[in-house]
């Protein structure tokens, strides 16, 4: 059985503690913003039903001129000022930001005493009822899941629990990181990330 090592801010390097909050802010405003779907959508004049002659005759009636009764001041007529559909929503985060955002979100984390460390995660088994079983002996609300590599049956064994989630090394973000109540995190992908500091 792999040991279990619960991680301090003692633990870390120092370039995990010295990072501004700010950094984690602006990560996770930029990605919520990537997953906008941006499919609002409003009927511009050209697209509403009806028009195609005029609605009277341009003189003699005593009103003022009208060409379509698909225009915006006109009950049924299209959007004057509708949102735009081909709008991008993307923030840009260089990839020093990235980083500092990722350790501050492990930080905190070590912080609360809430970033764990293992030699292996692995169920062989590939049961979901293994699986739950590891999750409950954190005794933590959720748990974000981080393994270097992916093997078939850890994968089968993880992918219906609603209280776990399961990601490769390179998957990793400060996002995910701030999401979950709690990381497991096998110690070959921690002592990478904490080399690189």
């Amino acid at each position: 059985m792999s040991t279990t090592t619960v991680i301090k801010t003692t633990d870390l390097p120092k370039a995990f503690l010295e990072v501004h909050p700010h950094n984690l802010y602006l990560y996770c405003k930029a990605y919520a913003a990537g997953l906008r779907a941006n499919t609002a959508k409003a009927k511009t004049r050209a697209e509403v039903s009806g028009g195609g002659k005029k609605p009277f005759a341009q003189k003699g009636g005593g009103r003022a001129r009208q060409g379509s009764i698909t225009a915006p001041h006109y009950v049924g007529g299209g959007v004057a000022f509708g949102p735009s559909t081909d709008r991008n929503y993307n923030q840009k985060v260089n990839k020093k930001q990235k980083k500092l955002a990722l350790y501050h979100a492990l930080a905190e984390m070590a912080a609360n005493e809430r970033l764990f460390v293992m030699d292996l995660v692995s169920i062989e088994s590939g049961k979901t009822k293994d699986a739950i079983a590891f999750v409950n002996g954190l005794a933590q609300r959720d748990v974000l899941v981080v393994k270097e590599m992916i093997d078939d049956n850890t994968f089968l064994a993880f992918r219906n629990l609603q209280n776990a989630y399961l990601i490769e090394s390179n998957e990793l973000n400060a996002y995910l990181a701030a999401a979950y109540h709690s990381i497991v995190i096998e110690k070959a992908v921690f002592d990478k990330l904490t080399k690189e500091a």
